[in-house]
């Protein structure tokens, strides 16, 4: 590789989880996943109830709406549950990526106006820029998608590495 940045970063499991899990997206039942699930269930499950608990009141010809409406609570009640278990799935794959950085002695970013590679732990990870198809920079963190998706927090590096790498995004990252 001809001359490139090196950037060593810092890890801190706190630096990452705060990105990560930024205000509910940890949670299983009001993630952005699930929320609006969540609150259809819920829903749904009231006007059940009170179905169910006026139900004497009912018509025979009316009585099919308690079935409708339990079959629509049983419906939401499936929805929900496979949110939940995408939600539950990524926290898992996120909690192992963080352990694996908890457990680092080497991580570094490595580029020039060509390639990009991150090493952890001398497992390289060599990317162009073009393989990168979108990208998202903001005072918090440097996020990259494509061939291979990164993160990168600010406060994992010292200011001037975030503004060299945040420059080199930009300029090498046609979304």
């Amino acid at each position: 590789m001809n001359a490139g940045k090196v950037i060593k970063l810092n890890v801190n499991r706190k630096d990452f989880e705060e990105i990560y899990f930024n205000g509910q997206q940890g949670s299983l039942f009001f993630s952005p996943t699930t929320r609006g699930k969540t609150v259809t269930t819920i829903v749904m499950g009231l006007i059940l109830l009170i179905l169910f608990f006026f139900k004497d009141d009912l018509s025979k010809e009316k009585f099919g709406i308690l079935y409708f409406v339990s079959f629509l609570f049983l419906l939401c009640t499936v929805y929900l549950s496979l949110s939940i278990n995408k939600v539950s799935r990524w926290k898992k794959e996120v909690n192992r990526y963080l352990k694996s950085l908890e457990d680092s002695r080497i991580y570094e970013i490595t580029f020039n106006d060509e390639i990009f590679n991150v090493n952890l732990n001398h497992q390289e990870e060599l990317s162009k820029w073009e393989d990168f198809k979108d990208f998202d920079v903001n005072n918090e963190f440097i996020s990259l998608e494509g061939k291979f998706n990164y993160m990168f927090p600010k406060k994992a590096m010292n200011k001037g590495d975030y503004e060299t790498l945040k420059q080199a995004v930009k300029k090498n990252i046609k979304p």
